[in-house]
């Protein structure tokens, strides 16, 4: 789960790391009590805020209201914007570029700085970003810090401020299950002050269980993608307009690879997994029709899997709520030929081979 910049500061500020005074605000009467200049910060699960408008220096409270105005009709990276962190202005001095995630290759947590904070790390140089392997079964120590912050030509005092946050981010990172953890940038202050001026924090979702305190804000999910989630399905919305219903996530990505090999473009997914059951199947056909695909293709392998009350589900919603789109089907495995019969009496269209389907489905998508 992604948290908001907001939440991952608060979080930084529980394991003692500073960041800028703030306010979080939803609309023009939350403007009261501003203290100016003040960074209105646009609130989404998503990068590229600067470019898109989405932070914005205000210098007056007359200025406050129309960039306030300006910022929650935005959209960024398709994410409306709701909410804003108001911040104080820092005066900075140095933009450090740290963070902590993942290395799934090694099976590590791997820290990773640069003098390059405020930009995208993917724009750096890799003879610029700094890397230190971190074992699990020690954590982070002292020639980890060692190792890595000479390279940045700090002084004495820079140096034992950022190693002790390196120390509170690894803590934050294992704590909470963390896939990720970065601030960029992290700012040395004209007065000398080490702060966190922006916060990603990003938890494994199958740990959420153990984190009461971490407040879920779905806000990265779509409408449709919320609803599938309220019901146990998983669903993804992309930008194509064919919509894809497979079971197991294995064959959902070889039916999109598929897709893209005809020139077709997947704009929904929607992944059964080992159900069988017809009114599970009837509520996954339901949200796919929601989606508004241009063609459905529905590849199904049944193995634990039975074919043919799939093709039962499917066929309710047909025959109740009628189709407004081709669906064309590749069914192989348990009661293959009986789930076969019951598409083919729905008006479906069926293939044999998942070559021939996503063809066909791309053709059609493409008229």
């Amino acid at each position: 789960m992604k948290l908001f910049e907001y939440q991952g500061k608060q979080f930084f500020e529980k394991v003692g790391i500073s960041v800028p005074k703030s306010k979080l605000i939803e609309k023009e009467n939350d403007l009261a009590d501003l203290t100016y200049p003040c960074v209105f910060k646009a609130q989404v699960p998503v990068g590229g805020r600067g470019k898109a408008g989405g932070i914005q220096l205000v210098e007056t409270k007359e200025k406050a209201k129309e960039v306030l105005s300006q910022i929650l009709k935005l959209k960024i990276g398709g994410f409306p914007v709701r909410k804003i962190l108001v911040e104080e202005k820092i005066g900075v001095r140095k933009e450090i570029y740290l963070s902590i995630t993942l290395d799934r290759s090694r099976r590590m947590p791997l820290l990773m700085m640069s003098g390059k904070g405020g930009m995208d790390i993917e724009s750096v140089a890799d003879d610029l970003i700094f890397k230190e392997w971190i074992n699990p079964l020690i954590g982070i120590q002292s020639f980890h810090i060692r190792g890595i912050l000479p390279k940045l030509k700090l002084d004495t005092d820079e140096e034992k401020k950022i190693g002790q946050i390196i120390s509170k981010l690894y803590k934050l990172f294992r704590d909470y299950d963390c896939e990720l953890v970065e601030i960029n940038p992290l700012v040395i202050a004209t007065n000398g002050q080490v702060i966190a001026l922006d916060a990603k924090m990003i938890i494994n979702d199958d740990a959420l269980y153990r984190h009461p305190d971490v407040i879920a804000e779905h806000e990265d999910l779509t409408v449709l993608e919320q609803e599938a989630k309220e019901k146990g399905i998983a669903f993804i919305q992309l930008e194509g307009n064919i919509g894809v219903i497979a079971n197991g996530a294995g064959l959902t990505m070889a039916t999109l690879d598929a897709l893209t090999h005809y020139k077709g473009k997947g704009g929904v997914f929607l992944d059964l997994g080992g159900t069988d059951d017809p009114e599970k199947v009837k509520q996954a056909f339901e949200l796919m029709k929601k989606a508004k695909p241009k063609v459905i293709l529905l590849n199904l392998f049944g193995g634990i899997t039975k074919c043919d009350t799939v093709a039962k589900g499917v066929s309710a919603v047909i025959s109740q709520e009628g189709i407004h789109c081709p669906v064309i089907t590749r069914i192989k495995g348990c009661n293959e030929e009986i789930a076969k019969d019951i598409l083919k009496d729905a008006g479906l269209i069926t293939a044999e081979t998942l070559q021939i389907a996503a063809k066909r489905s791309s053709d059609l998508a493409g008229r």
